[in-house]
């Protein structure tokens, strides 16, 4: 699958937000109140996707010390008893339709299933959807800036007995070095990861329906996925979930504090910023 490059994305969200600007100068009406702040919100999330089309441009495709450093990811694998990333390709390989299922899934699922999680929330969970959108920029951008310690996947250890599967089956997402979406050298950690968990653990916080759990089903397959390929060590998934962590946590501590900025600045007098000041000062 072809998905946008950098640039078509980054010029969709130019134009998205010239929309939205623009219909924040007409006459309010159900439409522009709808269209206006949903057009923003697709300037920032084809913002997000450009930068993380634009990173596989970025000082990050060579490979030196990516293989040594997945040597070593292989070994605190061991020590920690994680299960073996080989057994479990050697299995699914064994099954051809289970092979290919896992090529397309790590192949096509990726953005569409961010994509649809943004829309479906933004439009029946208006209120969450700012933790979410908050949580999954944040936890892009902790992706992409870990990315510049370059670690290989699976894959590159052939003489461990791993293989590609998207190679395989024909759906390469990546290509030649440094020419497909991302960056080859970028396995630690997860974004496939970090952003499916985003949809599950946004799903099942949002909604009530028994169909949240879908996005629970899609985190299950991601991780499945990832190493089944060969795309992925499970360290890179567990750092990835550990990211989402931290993202919705700096989430809440903003929230908190800008919570507490508006409600001094409402106060007035109540403020520690006025406390020194005498009443005439402050009125």
């Amino acid at each position: 699958m072809k998905w946008p490059t950098w640039d078509q994305a980054l010029i969709a969200a130019i134009v998205s937000a010239i929309v939205a600007f623009g219909v924040r100068r007409l006459r309010p009406t159900r439409a522009t109140e709808f269209v206006g702040p949903a057009a923003m919100e697709f300037a920032f999330v084809a913002s997000l996707y450009s930068v993380w089309r634009m990173a596989k441009n970025l000082p990050l495709t060579q490979a030196e010390g990516a293989v040594e450093r997945a040597r070593d990811i292989v070994r605190v694998q061991e020590l920690l008893y994680l299960p073996s990333e080989l057994a479990l390709q050697r299995f699914v390989v064994d099954h051809e339709w289970l092979s290919w299922f896992s090529a397309a899934y790590y192949a096509t699922m990726h953005v569409p299933g961010i994509v649809i999680f943004l829309v479906w929330i933004y439009a029946r969970h208006p209120d969450a959807y700012p933790r979410w959108r908050n949580a999954l920029a944040i936890v892009t951008a902790f992706c992409l800036f870990i990315r510049f310690v370059k670690v290989a996947p699976p894959r590159f250890l052939t003489d461990l007995g791993y293989v590609d599967l998207s190679v395989i089956h024909g759906m390469d997402v990546y290509g030649e070095t440094g020419t497909g979406v991302s960056s080859q050298f970028a396995a630690m950690p997860s974004l496939h990861v970090a952003w499916a968990a985003v949809v599950a653990f946004g799903a099942l916080a949002a909604s009530t329906s028994r169909w949240r759990w879908l996005g629970m089903a899609h985190l299950v397959l991601t991780c499945f996925v990832v190493a089944a390929t060969g795309h992925h060590w499970w360290l890179d998934g567990i750092v990835a979930l550990g990211l989402l962590w931290i993202a919705l946590g700096l989430d809440s501590l903003g929230r908190r504090a800008a919570h507490a900025w508006r409600k001094a600045r409402a106060d007035g007098t109540n403020s520690p910023v006025f406390e020194h000041l005498e009443p005439e000062q402050v009125g």
